[in-house]
């Protein structure tokens, strides 16, 4: 066994590695602990045999050379790398019986799902997953509730994590879930899940400074999701340069929140064939929501480009406890985005009457979307729904085929393009019981003999300028209710609409001011 050890770590110097002396690499050959790669022996002991001999001699790298190795739960630890080589698979095993319970010591939310995993680890340090090989969860065999669907991986309360290179396919659940984490990277991995529900590809949960770049993202449910299913915050984490597609949703944050999200970077990503949002911001059980960016990405085939969600679901994250208070949702960023293919339902930015979402910036975004909208919509008023679950399309196909925000005090659209590829008789963008909103550049399709272009109703000091009407425009703003104040119009081009202002009998006559608009 020791000969065959050092002629693994020969090999690593005669690839550049250093001597033994100077820190070369330990590698401990699964084979050498009684591992068969015949995708038939059970390979359980052996495995955990080779990572508990790592461990105890200081630390180092678990091999695992190319072929096919049938396992149940094996538990990591720290100071060890598992390394899967190209051609290598590790295959789980179908029997539930080789999925010993690993409940943490650290209570969530996550309770309530399932206490199996193929690989494990909970209050561990410097440990690593890498790699060309292939983790597949075989979970089409796996039928039932949450409780009888294994995790790929669980990593909990872990620090200086990192899993690279590595494909995770066909997982019974969750594909990977990292819970009170410190300090990971996930990097280069590939994912591809649709075999069962709840395939979510990456579930950062609870965690302090991560960092997910470069990876490929094919999943049944969210590819990309953060959570906080404990009173922990979710902060200091940056999403970027990711390939996604996804049953559901492509980066999301939330449903669970209940410990909130703080300091959060999604960019330069790629979304396409997403069934759902492209981009999903969520609090509903409690927590904050603040300083949240994402920007720089391209979207092809999705439900709706972006969805914000203020409410109040209220769900406790342990059993037991009283309900969480409405949470929080402020300063957001949203630039630089591109969205084609979008389905007529529209976006959302909805937070609830007495929890109202507080400054939201969008700018230099090009949304494309279906079309198809109805008069009757335009006019129909949507409900609050607080306690219903969230997804883009809660409430039905929006009174505006683009931006529908209600309840948001300080939202931002500077140099917002929305087009349609098929006609629709809905406003462009509504706003309702907005305050201290600027719409900055807003180039919107128009139907003809669609609502007006934009739609306020209860909004208290808005301005609107540089905007200049597609010709053809019927109306181009139209105004209601009458505790609706300080609206402002300066600097557009209205040459091209019949009609610059629609407003309602019970509109008071100063609430609406023109200043320096070009009508002919």
């Amino acid at each position: 066994m020791e000969q065959a050890r050092w002629l693994l770590i020969l090999c690593v110097i005669g690839l550049g590695g250093t001597s033994a002396a100077s820190g070369a690499e330990v590698l401990y050959d699964v084979r050498e602990f009684g591992a068969k790669p015949d995708g038939q022996t059970l390979c359980t002991q052996a495995i955990q045999a080779a990572l508990d001999r790592c461990s105890a001699e200081g630390g180092g790298t678990v091999y695992l050379p190319p072929g096919r190795y049938l396992s149940g739960t094996i538990l990591m630890k720290s100071g060890v790398t598992l390394r899967l080589d190209g051609g290598c698979t590790l295959l789980a095993s179908t029997s539930l019986n080789d999925y010993p319970p690993t409940a943490p010591a650290l209570r969530s939310y996550t309770d309530n799902y399932t206490d199996k995993c193929l690989i494990y680890g909970e209050n561990l340090g410097r440990i690593a997953i890498t790699g060309r090989g292939v983790i597949d969860g075989q979970g089409a065999a796996f039928k039932g509730p949450y409780q009888v669907r294994p995790y790929l991986i669980r990593l909990v309360e872990c620090r200086d994590v990192a899993v690279e290179g590595v494909t995770m396919k066909n997982s019974p659940m969750w594909v990977q879930h990292y819970l009170a984490c410190d300090d990971v990277r996930i990097s280069g991995i590939t994912v591809t899940s649709h075999v069962n529900p709840n395939n979510d590809g990456i579930d950062i949960d609870s965690c302090h400074r991560v960092v997910v770049t470069g990876c490929n993202i094919d999943s049944g449910d969210d590819a990309i999701v953060l959570k906080s299913t404990t009173a922990r915050l979710c902060k200091d984490v940056v999403v970027s340069a990711c390939v996604l597609r996804s049953a559901c949703n492509a980066l999301k944050m939330g449903t669970e929140s209940n410990g909130g999200f703080q300091n959060i970077v999604m960019t330069g990503c790629t979304i396409y064939d997403t069934h759902l949002a492209g981009i999903a911001l969520e609090i509903v059980d409690g927590g904050t929501m603040d300083r949240v960016i994402v920007t720089d990405l391209t979207m092809t085939g999705v439900g709706a480009p972006i969805f914000l969600r203020l409410g109040n679901r209220a769900r406790p994250f342990k059993e037991g406890m009283d309900k969480p208070g409405i949470g929080s949702m402020r300063n957001i960023t949203i630039s630089n985005i591109e969205a084609a293919g979008a389905n007529p339902t529209g976006c959302a930015i909805c937070g609830l009457p007495d929890a109202r979402i507080q400054n939201v910036t969008l700018s230099n975004l090009r949304f494309s979307f279906a079309g198809g909208g109805t008069a009757e919509q335009a006019s129909r008023p949507i409900p609050e729904e607080p306690d219903k679950y969230p997804e883009y399309a809660m409430f039905g196909k929006l009174p505006a085929y683009g931006m529908y925000c209600r309840h948001v005090d300080g939202v931002k659209l500077t140099n917002v393009q929305l087009q349609l590829a098929g006609a629709d008789k809905r406003h462009a963008v509504v706003l309702e019981d907005v305050t201290g909103a600027g719409l900055d550049g807003v180039d919107a399709a128009c139907s003809s003999a669609a609502a007006s272009s934009l739609r306020l109703t209860e909004v208290r000091d808005v301005l609107i300028r540089g905007c200049r009407p597609r010709p053809g425009t019927d109306v181009f703003l139209e105004v209601q209710g009458p505790r609706t104040d300080g609206v402002t119009l300066a600097g557009n081009d209205f040459r091209g609409v019949r009609k610059v202002i629609e407003a309602d009998a019970g509109v008071p006559q100063a609430a609406v001011a023109q200043i320096a608009n070009r009508t002919e």
